[in-house]
C-alpha cells in the first residue's frame, strides 16, 4: 500500500530528473537537442525507471531477476539524482537573490553545463562507491562484563549476524564472504537476529548452494536464529510487500525446511538452555510473528521461570522494548533491522527513530547490541554505512566468574 501511494511522486522525481537531464543535453552542444535522440535517451531513461515494475510484474526466473536487480540498483541512483539536482537547483536560487555575484554568469551556458557535469560525476561516484563498499563485510568487536553465574563458563565469543535479505540482491558470493568472517573468529555461539529472507523464497539464487555454505557456519555451541519483519511469504516492490490485510503474516514452510536443512535452529517465542550455563530465547518479530504465534511475549513472560542468576540472551529482531526487558532480568539484547539507515542521509536520522540504532546501549545492567547488518532493504547500495557482524566477548563475573 505505501508503494502505491509513492508511486505517484516516484513518477514526479522522474520527469523532474528527466527534464534536467534534457535541458542539461541541449545546453551542452545543439546536436544533443535533436528529436532522434532525446526520444532515445528517453526509452533508455524509462527502461530504467519501470524496471522495478517490469520484474515485480513478471513471472519467476531469469529475465525477472535481472529487472528486479536493476530495478533496485536504480533505486538507489535516483534517491542521489534527486539529491543532486534539488541542491544544484537551491544553490542556483540562493545565488540569484546576492546582487554582487555576476548573475549573467551565473545563469550562462557554460555554468549550467559545468553544474550538470558535476552534478553527473557526484551521482555516480556516490552510486559506484555504494555499490563496492556494501560488498565489503566488517567485523564490529564489543567486549561486555555480565554480573552473573556463567556455570561452566567464565566467558563467552558471540557473533551477532542480521538481515541477510537473501533474495534478488544477496546471494551465495556474499554468504561465502559472511560465513569466512564468522570462522575466522572462532566463535563459541552464532545468533542470526531475523530478516534471513527478503520476503520471497523463490528468489533465492540457488537454495541448495545457499544451504550448503551457510551449514559450514563453525561454532561450539551452534547457530541459532529468530525471524525478522522479512521472513514472510509476501511480494516485494522497491523494499515494501504487498499481500493485503486480510492475508496472514506467516514463513513459507520452504523457508523453515531450508534452516533445518542451514543446520540452523529457530527460536519461535522460546529459550533453550546452554550448557547448563546461559538461557538463548528468541523472540518472534514484534509486527509479523508468524505463523503459529498470534502476539508474542512480553518481556515478563519470557524470563518467567527461568534461574536469573544465569546469564540471559535474548536475539529479537527489531530493537524494541529495551528498558522492559532490561526490568525483566534480561542482560544481552542482540538485534539488527535498522541498518544503521543504510543509505546517506537516511543513516542521520536513524537515530531519531530508535533508542539504540546501532552499536552499542546499555540499559541499567543490560547490554543492548544493534548490528547494521549483512544485507540491504531496496537498493544494492550502502552509503554513510557498512554491513558488518558483531565479534561480542562476554566476561561473566558472577560468583564463579570473579
Amino acid at each position: 500500500m505505501i508503494a502505491l501511494c509513492l508511486l505517484p511522486l516516484y513518477i514526479l522525481v522522474n520527469l523532474y530528473v528527466f527534464r534536467w537531464l534534457m535541458r542539461w543535453m541541449a545546453a551542452c552542444h545543439p546536436i544533443l537537442h535533436g528529436l532522434r535522440l532525446s526520444l532515445a535517451v528517453g526509452a533508455v531513461y524509462a527502461f530504467f525507471a519501470l524496471s522495478m515494475l517490469a520484474g515485480f510484474l513478471m513471472p519467476p526466473g531469469p529475465a525477472g531477476r535481472l529487472m528486479k536487480r536493476i530495478g533496485n540498483y536504480w533505486l538507489g541512483v535516483t534517491l542521489y539524482m534527486v539529491l543532486a539536482v534539488v541542491i544544484a537547483d537551491v544553490i542556483r536560487l540562493v545565488l540569484r537573490r546576492y546582487s554582487w555575484i555576476d548573475q549573467a554568469w551565473l545563469c550562462s551556458r557554460r555554468m549550467f553545463v559545468f553544474g550538470g557535469a558535476l552534478c553527473i560525476l557526484v551521482i555516480a561516484g556516490i552510486s559506484l562507491y555504494g555499490v563496492l563498499n556494501v560488498r565489503a563485510i566488517r567485523t564490529a568487536g564489543y567486549e561486555i562484563e555480565v554480573r552473573k553465574d556463567g556455570g561452566r563458563l567464565d566467558s563467552l565469543r558471540v557473533v551477532l549476524a542480521a538481515d541477510l535479505h537473501l533474495g534478488y540482491n544477496i546471494g551465495c558470493a556474499r554468504m561465502e564472504r559472511m560465513v569466512g568472517k564468522i570462522n575466522a573468529l572462532d566463535p563459541d555461539l552464532v545468533v542470526i537476529a531475523g530478516d534471513i529472507f527478503d520476503n520471497e523464497y523463490e528468489a533465492l539464487e540457488d537454495p541448495e548452494r545457499l544451504s550448503a555454505i551457510l551449514r559450514g557456519i563453525r561454532s561450539r555451541y551452534g547457530v541459532y536464529a529468530c525471524y525478522g519483519n522479512h521472513d514472510i511469504e509476501e511480494k516485494i516492490l522497491a523494499g515494501f510487500t504487498f499481500g493485503g490485510k486480510s492475508k496472514e503474516k506467516v514463513s513459507d514452510p520452504e523457508m523453515d525446511e531450508f534452516l533445518e536443512r542451514s543446520d540452523i535452529r529457530l527460536l519461535r517465542d522460546e529459550y533453550v538452555l546452554i550448557d547448563d550455563s546461559f538461557y538463548l530465547y528468541g523472540r518472534p518479530d514484534a509486527k509479523r510473528p508468524g505463523r503459529g504465534i498470534d502476539v508474542r511475549k512480553t518481556p515478563e513472560e519470557i524470563t518467567e521461570g527461568l534461574d536469573l542468576t544465569k546469564p540471559v540472551l535474548v536475539i529479537d529482531h527489531q530493537p524494541r522494548e529495551l528498558q522492559e526487558l532490561a526490568d525483566a532480568g534480561v542482560d544481552v539484547d542482540l538485534s539488527g533491522h535498522t541498518h544503521d539507515g543504510q543509505l546517506f542521509p537516511a543513516n542521520l536520522i536513524s537515530g531519531l527513530v530508535w533508542e539504540n540504532s546501532c552499536g552499542y546501549l546499555q540499559k541499567d545492567s543490560m547490554h543492548s547490541i544493534v548490528t547494521s547488518g549483512v544485507g540491504v532493504f531496496g537498493p544494492d547500495m550502502r552509503v554513510g554505512t557498512h554491513a558488518e557482524i558483531c565479534d561480542i566477548r562476554i566476561r561473566f563475573t558472577g560468583p564463579s566468574g570473579e
